[in-house]
């Protein structure tokens, strides 16, 4: 029973409200309606005629609501973790061109490596073939812009690093272009670095190169008769010194941070530090290296950011590193089935089988361990995120992973689209929360003081310019300061600014209230409310409130505007809702220095594209109803 009159309580309550809502938008069914051309308008019709007649406005409102949908629906279809950053993606302009191999290329690929954000190809005659993000904007280089002695002589080998090419002519000769600030191509001393040995840089006999990779600033070089050469930034491999003149090397290749070494004896070789010492396999073994071997040989070494992966020769794989939480480690392979080529990119692996068949694991943020297995594949390749399987004669079969971003990267390494879609359903929820707060704050202030008048109206006047004397931005910055030195979770400190900016932005609604309450208490409705016994609280709320609703509907939409440019601001200055979760706000503050204003425009000029269309259509729609809502302004007009 007490629940049935809990429920009628609700029912009751939501149809009150509607009642209200009528009042306020319609009018009373029992008031007369206008008449305009021998016709019976309701204030409502004559409210969407107004505002439907500026086209500017419709058009703005059309923007408007496609925004909020966009705002709140696509963050369900956009994944983001704000915890991830990528150093080898940092700063990728806009485009899609991270996966498109060249045409001239798929029919005849001879090999393919990519370590960052662009990747180079060489075909069987020789010719070498470079796409992706080629262009470094800061160091003016476009590694697109092959040397001419390349295009000339041919190109026998080559590698991609984080910045720079490295290749080898087919008469020997080995050049470099990109960056070379920290020694990564030529013989000219750096601070800091090893520089390529002079022995190479006079040339080498094409035939006695066994293998050569390039990395993080970095580049090994691998001679057929066991003899290592290494040269690059120390600060950016750190035992890189460890492997200069080593002999005995089969392989030499790069995870984000180290070199490591495939040794002719099988071992494996990580310099003075150690690393990799436990390991898994494909069939189930955990442990040491040794007891994974199992007397067995080691093929081939590849290395993700974080792993690496021996290929043994019974096509068994040993993987060891910092593997990523949740995904596959191995593929599951058929009866009898085994690999016999792997190849590691900077987060995930791929490999052939003796059945032709081509598996991926690892990461697969982008769809880079996507395979189908249609046809039968000779070889792979991983770009950075990106798998290229071949078939016969080295034809390319199927490419897949990252294609691009459509909105560049940041300086991080993280999508710029993903962190505005994301950004952008915290802003607006933070503005439109604000507004509540205030504009309730505000009609509760301003209808009381304006309605009952005398000591109230003295009272509630002096609280409002106390308020209003506060300085805002200041005020807000020092509280939100304060919330930094206690222990707040990201969602608490982000409704705490949400309270922050809404009991700080109603005062002057509030007077604007407390004005046209006091106008329309005046009226012969409100005498006769009261002649009729009606309670004052009623009036003031059920009667008199609808009638400046008008006022209120255009000053809440004009302040939406105004609380996200607020919370924007905030969020610049650093003391609104902090990096890595986005705002359109802090990502303009991570945009704020002249090196990213200069060269990276994308991570300025869309977080700021959004923010303005918001606000400017905003404002033109406030401006709108302000327009329709105003009696003698439509007669005007």
């Amino acid at each position: 029973m007490q629940r049935q009159k809990k429920d009628n309580r609700i029912v009751g309550f939501f149809r009150r409200l509607w009642r209200w809502l009528q009042r306020a938008f319609s009018g009373s069914k029992r008031e007369l309606s206008t008449v305009l051309d021998g016709e019976i308008e309701s204030p409502a019709k004559l409210l969407r005629q107004a505002f439907f007649r500026k086209k500017t406005a419709v058009i703005a409102l059309v923007i408007l609501v496609a925004l909020f949908l966009f705002a709140l629906l696509a963050p369900s279809f956009v994944a983001l973790d704000i915890n991830y950053t990528d150093p080898l993606q940092q700063n990728v302009s806009p485009g899609y061109s991270l996966r498109a191999v060249p045409s001239g290329l798929k029919k005849e690929i001879a090999s393919i490596d990519g370590f960052a954000d662009f990747t180079v190809g060489v075909s069987k005659g020789g010719k070498l073939y470079v796409w992706g993000n080629t262009k470094n904007r800061l160091q003016k280089t476009d590694m697109q812009r092959i040397p001419k002695q390349v295009q000339e002589e041919g190109v026998e080998k080559a590698a991609a690093g984080k910045d720079h090419i490295i290749a080898l002519t087919k008469q020997g000769n080995l050049v470099g272009w990109g960056d070379n600030s920290c020694g990564q191509y030529g013989t000219e001393s750096v601070l800091n670095a090893l520089t390529m040995p002079q022995a190479l840089a006079e040339g080498i006999d094409p035939n006695t190169v066994q293998s050569i990779t390039c990395g993080y600033q970095a580049t090994a070089l691998v001679t057929t008769s066991g003899k290592g050469y290494v040269w690059g930034n120390l600060n950016a491999v750190r035992n890189l010194a460890d492997f200069q003149g080593i002999e005995g090397v089969k392989q030499i290749v790069f995870t984000n941070a180290a070199a490591v070494a495939l040794l002719a004896n099988g071992s494996v070789y990580t310099g003075k530090t150690s690393l990799f010492q436990e390991w898994i396999t494909s069939r189930g073994k955990s442990g040491a290296l040794e007891t994974c071997l199992s007397g067995k040989k080691v093929l081939s070494l590849t290395a993700s950011n974080k792993c690496i992966a021996l290929l043994l020769e019974d096509g068994e794989v040993a993987l060891s590193g910092v593997f990523e939480n949740g995904e596959e480690v191995f593929p599951t392979l058929q009866e009898g089935e085994y690999f016999t080529q792997i190849d590691g990119g900077t987060r995930h692996f791929v490999g052939i089988t003796n059945l032709g068949n081509g598996y991926a694991w690892g990461h697969n943020g982008y769809g880079q361990c996507e395979v189908k297995n249609s046809k039968k594949l000779t070889e792979v390749y991983a770009g950075a995120l990106q798998s290229y399987w071949l078939g016969d004669e080295g034809k390319l079969v199927q490419s897949s992973g990252l294609r691009g971003y459509l909105m560049g990267t940041d300086g991080r390494g993280r999508d710029v689209f993903a962190r505005i879609v994301h950004g952008g359903k915290t802003t607006l929820t933070i503005g439109g929360v604000a507004v509540l707060v205030s504009s309730l704050i505000a009609v509760v202030i301003g209808c009381v003081s304006g309605y009952f008048g005398g000591g109230v109206d003295t009272f509630l006047m002096r609280v409002t310019e106390v308020f209003s004397s506060i300085p805002f931005l200041p005020f807000a910055m020092l509280l939100s300061q304060i919330i930094k030195n206690y222990n707040v979770s990201e969602g608490m400190r982000i409704f705490i600014i949400m309270l922050i900016l809404g009991a700080l932005s109603w005062t002057g609604l509030a007077r604007m209230i407390r004005g046209q309450v006091l106008a329309e208490r005046e009226k012969e409705f409100v005498l006769a409310a009261r002649a009729m016994g009606v309670k004052e609280s009623k009036i003031a709320f059920r009667h008199v409130l609808p009638n400046v609703v008008s006022v209120i509907l255009v000053s809440i939409t004009l302040d939406f505007a105004s609380c996200l440019l607020t919370e924007s601001s905030l969020s610049y200055l650093g003391f609104g809702v902090q990096q890595p979760r986005p705002t359109w706000g802090n990502m303009l503050s991570g945009s704020n220095n002249s090196t990213v204003i200069q060269n990276y425009w994308w991570q300025w000029l869309f977080p700021a594209l959004f923010l303005s269309i918001a606000v400017i259509c905003i404002n033109v729609v406030g401006d709108a109803l302000r327009d329709a809502l105003d009696p003698k302004g439509s007669q005007e007009k």
